[in-house]
C-alpha cells in the first residue's frame, strides 16, 4: 500500500487536497486548438513519485511536438499513436512537493523543487523523483520553471555530447531561444568563445548573456567557410550538413539538437540520421542526442544559477488559462528566451 506525507501547513491540516484541479487538456492532436481549459481529475502518485502543487511551469517547444504529434516519431516513441498517453500537457515544472511516495528518500512535503512532471499545466502534477532537484533559493518558481528541459538540453549538448573545452570557438545557430539562451551562457562559463547567431530584433539579447560575437543570419551567411568552429550546436535550424561542414575545424564536432524541418513522418530527424552515417568516414565529429531528464543534471544547472553564471530567460508571461495562446504564439516563432506559464497568483509579485 502506498504510503504518502501531506503538507503539514495549516491548510493541510483543516482541509484535504482538492480532488479536482484545473488544466490544460487535449484528447487528440492538432494545433493549439486542441487544447482545453478544464477542471480534471487531481493525478495520484506511484511509490517514486512525488505531487507538486505547480506554481510555474515553462513551455518548450517539445511540448508544441507532444501537442500536434509531429512528426509521427513522436507517436512511434511511446507518446500515443492515435492521441496523447498523457492528456494534461507540460513538462517544465517548478512548485512545492505536497505528497511524497513511500520510496521517495530526497525530498520532503514542503520541499520547493523544479525540473521535469508529468503535465505540469495544472494546479497539480506529479513527477518522478529523480527528474527534480530542489529549486535555487535566488530564483522565482516562474524563473525556476523555465529552466529545466532547456537548460539541461544545452547542458547536454556541450559537455556529454560536445565535449566542450576551455577556449574551444563553439557556434551556436538558434541562440536566442529556449535552448540557445542557456547554451550561450553555460559555453561561457565553461571557458568557450562563443558566436551566437540570431535574428536582427534578437542580437542585443544575446550578446546581453555574453556572447563575444553575434550574427544575424539574415544579412550574414555563417557557414561560408572563412571562420570555422570546433563546436557548433545547430538547435532547431534547417542548415544543409553540407554547409554546416564548412564552418567546422578538421577535427571539429557538429551537435544537432532539435528536430525542427524535414517532414511530416520524421521531422528533421532525417538530416540528423545522415550527419550521423557520414560521421564515421570523415575528419568531423558529427552527432545528436535525445536529452534525458536527471536530477545530477538539474543540479548542476543549479550550481551554475548559484554562481551567477547562469540567469533565466523569461521572454513572455500567460496565465494558465492562456496556455493556447503562448502556443500560438511559439509555433509563430516569434518568441524569445523562455516562455512562463503562471499558475499561482502569489509569484506574480517577485518578478
Amino acid at each position: 500500500m502506498q504510503r504518502t506525507q501531506t503538507l503539514p501547513d495549516e491548510r493541510a491540516a483543516t482541509e484535504p487536497l482538492p480532488s479536482h484541479m484545473q488544466a490544460i487538456v487535449q484528447d487528440r492532436y492538432g494545433t493549439a486548438d486542441v487544447l482545453r481549459f478544464e477542471e480534471v481529475p487531481r493525478p495520484t502518485i506511484t511509490d517514486d513519485e512525488v505531487l507538486i502543487e505547480v506554481h510555474a511551469a515553462g513551455l518548450d517547444r517539445g511540448t508544441e511536438h507532444l501537442m500536434t504529434g509531429h512528426p509521427y516519431l513522436v507517436r512511434i516513441a511511446g507518446y500515443g499513436l492515435t492521441k496523447p498517453k498523457n492528456p494534461v500537457s507540460g513538462t517544465d515544472v517548478a512548485g512545492v512537493i505536497v505528497e511524497v511516495g513511500s520510496a521517495v528518500t530526497r525530498f520532503a512535503v514542503g520541499d520547493e523543487v523544479f525540473g521535469g512532471a508529468k503535465g505540469s499545466f495544472a494546479q497539480y502534477a506529479r513527477a518522478s523523483a529523480r527528474c527534480l532537484a530542489h529549486k535555487p533559493s535566488s530564483l522565482t518558481f516562474e524563473q525556476a520553471a523555465v529552466v529545466p528541459v532547456s537548460g539541461v538540453t544545452a547542458l547536454q549538448a556541450l559537455t556529454d555530447v560536445g565535449r566542450v573545452e576551455p577556449d574551444q570557438r563553439v557556434l551556436i545557430i538558434g541562440a536566442s531561444g529556449g535552448v540557445g539562451t542557456h547554451a550561450v551562457q553555460l559555453a561561457k562559463a565553461l571557458g568557450a568563445e562563443v558566436t551566437a547567431v540570431a535574428s536582427t530584433s534578437k542580437l542585443e539579447l544575446v550578446r546581453s548573456l555574453g556572447a563575444d560575437r553575434v550574427i544575424d543570419y539574415t544579412t550574414s551567411n555563417v557557414t561560408d567557410g572563412q571562420t570555422t568552429f570546433d563546436l557548433i550546436l545547430d538547435i532547431g535550424g534547417r542548415t544543409s550538413v553540407a554547409e554546416l561542414r564548412r564552418a567546422l575545424t578538421n577535427g571539429g564536432t557538429l551537435v544537432i539538437v532539435g528536430g525542427e524541418g524535414g517532414n511530416r513522418i520524421t521531422g528533421g530527424v532525417g538530416r540528423q540520421l545522415r550527419a550521423m552515417l557520414l560521421s564515421p568516414f570523415i575528419s568531423q565529429r558529427m552527432t545528436t542526442f535525445i536529452a534525458s531528464m536527471d536530477h545530477s543534471l538539474i543540479e548542476r544547472l543549479a550550481e551554475f544559477i548559484e554562481d551567477g553564471h547562469l540567469i533565466p530567460v523569461i521572454g513572455q508571461r500567460f496565465e494558465l488559462s492562456d496556455v493556447p495562446d503562448a502556443m500560438r504564439q511559439l509555433a509563430a516563432g516569434t518568441v524569445s528566451g523562455k516562455t512562463a506559464i503562471r499558475v499561482r497568483a502569489e509569484d506574480r509579485s517577485k518578478r
